[in-house]
């Protein structure tokens, strides 16, 4: 079933790929009617909207973990900022204006519950079994084993995993999402299902 929302997803700041998004949607269909998702890295809240649609379909929920300051690579003066997501006033690159009025638009908030923090804030006393894990934060190897670490273990017997910007090759991009993907494959509790571009999709055995 293809996705229909009243907004222009593909003009949503971010970077998720249109066969990316395509295998989230998949995999968030599949496991919304078990319990609630999570993703880590919001940004401007393009991949929550497909996440968070698979959740309406289901009458469940998705945990939006994203500080919304930015990572290394989106701060003044890196290669990967926006100027239009700067609050010159306070000095901060901030994107949860942006994140909520995209999920406004698309008429999907009811199916979003924003967690303005840090992984290891949200994660302290976190008891709420999930159905799905999505990283994509902080690309440094200490952010990335972070997300790791605080969310896997939540993940039921059967929920997915999924890691985004798997670059085999150094040349093509960050290396610590791809190491942390096959952290997860050596601790033998995960199998991989699939890999579509840069994403990469485990199963909790």
């Amino acid at each position: 079933m293809p996705l229909s929302l009243p907004i222009d997803i593909d003009a949503i700041k971010g970077f998720l790929a249109e066969d990316e998004a395509e295998a989230l949607l998949h995999f968030a269909r599949e496991q919304a009617g078990n319990g609630p998702l999570l993703e880590v890295g919001s940004y401007c809240g393009k991949s929550t909207l497909y996440l968070a649609a698979a959740c309406r379909e289901a009458g469940s929920v998705v945990y939006a973990v994203d500080h919304h300051i930015g990572s290394e690579e989106h701060q003044l003066g890196e290669m990967f900022h926006d100027p239009e997501l700067y609050n010159a006033q306070e000095g901060i690159f901030d994107t949860f204006n942006e994140f909520r009025r995209n999920l406004r638009t698309a008429g999907l908030t009811d199916y979003v519950v924003p967690l303005v923090a840090p992984s290891s804030v949200c994660a302290r006393h976190w008891q709420t079994p999930l159905a799905m894990v999505f990283i994509d934060g902080g690309h440094s190897l200490e952010a990335a084993l972070e997300d790791y670490r605080c969310w896997a273990a939540h993940l039921q017997r059967g929920g997915i995993l999924a890691i985004h910007d798997l670059f085999p090759n150094p040349e093509e991009g960050g290396q610590a999402p791809i190491a942390v993907y096959r952290l997860a494959l050596a601790s033998g509790l995960f199998e991989a299902v699939s890999r579509v571009n840069s994403l990469g999709v485990l199963r909790r055995i």
